[in-house]
C-alpha cells in the first residue's frame, strides 16, 4: 500500500512538471497582438499652432507697360516678423491612408512708413520719404494625401501629394493714390514624410515636399512658379487623445506670371496642441 501510494506521487509529480513545461512553452510562443504607437490610435486629427517665421518679402507688379521693380516688404516697407496660426486637419479612414488639410492665414499691415528706397510699383513709382500704408496678405491652403507604404512597430515611412494654393494680395495706400498687385500660385507638391517614436509617448517626425514648373510647361502657360516646404517637429503624446507639439518649418514660394513676380520666404519655430479621436 506504501508502495502504491510513494508511486502515485511520483506519477503525479512528472504530470504537474510535463504541465507546467507545456504552459510555459505555450506562453513563450504566444505573442499579443501589436498595438499601434500611442499617436496612430485615430481616425481625425486636429492640430492648432502658433508659428513665428522670419518674413523674406520680394513682389514686382507691372502695369501699363511699365516694368516694376524688386520691392522688399520688410525692409522697403517695414513689414515686420510676427506670430501666425496655423490649423492642421488629417483624416484617417485606413491604416496607410491620410488625407490632410492645412490653413495659414498670414497677414502683415504697417502704417504709414516712410519709403527709405525709390522703387516702381505697379506702375507707380514711389520716392524716398512718401508715407506709405501696407496691407499684405498671404493666405496659404494646402490639400493633400499621403501613403504610408513602410510602417513599423514605432514608426512609418510615407508619401505625399499635395495642391498648395497661396493667394497674394498686396495694397499700398500713399498720398498719390492706391496700387495693389494680385496673385493666385495654385502649385502641385510632391515629397515625403518620416516618422519615429523615440519611446511610446514621443514621436520625431521629417517631412519635405516641394515642385518647380518645368521651363517647357512654363512656356505654354505662360509663367512660372516653385514651392518648397520642410517641416520637422516633436510631439509628446500625453495618451492616444491628445498631445504637444514643437517644430521648425520652413516655405519658400515663388511665382512669375504676365510680369508680375513674387519670392516669399517664411521659416521658424512653432509650437501648439493636438487632438485625436
Amino acid at each position: 500500500m506504501r508502495m502504491s501510494v510513494g508511486r502515485l506521487y511520483v506519477v503525479l509529480g512528472l504530470v504537474a512538471a510535463g504541465l507546467a513545461v507545456s504552459a510555459s512553452e505555450a506562453l513563450a510562443q504566444y505573442r499579443p497582438p501589436a498595438r499601434p504607437a500611442i499617436g496612430e490610435d485615430y481616425h481625425i486629427e486636429a492640430s492648432y499652432g502658433w508659428w513665428n517665421p522670419e518674413p523674406s518679402l520680394i513682389v514686382n507688379s507691372e502695369a501699363l507697360g511699365i516694368l516694376g521693380t524688386d520691392v522688399n516688404l520688410v525692409e522697403d516697407l517695414g513689414i515686420e516678423q510676427k506670430r501666425l496660426g496655423k490649423f492642421d486637419l488629417v483624416l484617417r479612414p485606413a491604416k496607410k491612408h491620410r488625407f490632410r488639410f492645412q490653413y495659414v492665414p498670414i497677414h502683415y499691415t504697417v502704417d504709414s512708413h516712410q519709403v527709405t528706397r525709390e522703387f516702381v510699383f505697379n506702375g507707380q513709382r514711389y520716392n524716398v520719404g512718401l508715407p506709405v500704408t501696407t496691407d499684405a496678405n498671404f493666405k496659404t491652403y494646402r490639400f493633400g494625401y499621403e501613403f504610408d507604404f513602410l510602417q513599423f512597430k514605432r514608426g512609418f515611412v510615407g508619401a505625399l501629394i499635395d495642391l498648395k494654393y497661396t493667394n497674394v494680395d498686396v495694397a499700398l495706400l500713399s498720398p498719390i493714390g492706391s496700387e495693389f498687385t494680385t496673385a493666385a500660385a495654385p502649385i502641385p507638391t510632391f515629397g515625403g514624410v518620416a516618422r519615429g517614436y523615440v519611446t511610446p509617448n514621443f514621436a520625431v517626425t521629417g517631412e519635405m515636399s516641394f515642385f518647380r514648373v518645368p521651363d517647357s510647361l512654363g512656356e505654354q502657360l505662360g509663367g512660372d512658379g516653385s514651392y518648397t516646404d520642410f517641416d520637422f517637429n516633436g510631439t509628446y503624446n500625453f495618451n492616444r487623445f491628445v498631445g504637444a507639439q514643437v517644430g521648425y518649418r520652413s516655405v519658400h514660394v515663388f511665382y512669375d506670371v504676365d510680369n508680375d513676380n513674387g519670392s516669399l520666404k517664411f521659416k521658424g519655430i512653432y509650437f501648439g496642441g493636438v487632438v485625436r479621436y
